[in-house]
């Protein structure tokens, strides 16, 4: 499985998998290779958390279907 599912459009203001900024999304369960399922605006996706130490619940900055760093709340 990879970060980006074929076919999924990008709607909305921004997108997890192809956006020029960050979003913030929580992550809801964690999954083999380093990826993870997290809560968008849009509904869940899978994203790359394998340069963060997430654990589901936690906030993460996603860029281009990479978590880049968990949010301190």
């Amino acid at each position: 499985m990879t970060a980006a599912e074929p076919g999924r459009a990008c709607t909305g203001e921004s997108c997890v998998t192809c956006s020029d900024e960050a979003v913030a999304v929580r992550v809801l369960s964690l999954l083999d290779d380093g990826l993870a399922t997290v809560a968008t605006d849009t509904g869940a996706e899978v994203v790359s958390v394998a340069l963060v130490r997430a654990v589901p619940g936690d906030t993460v900055l996603v860029h281009a279907g990479e978590s880049i760093a968990i949010v301190e709340e």
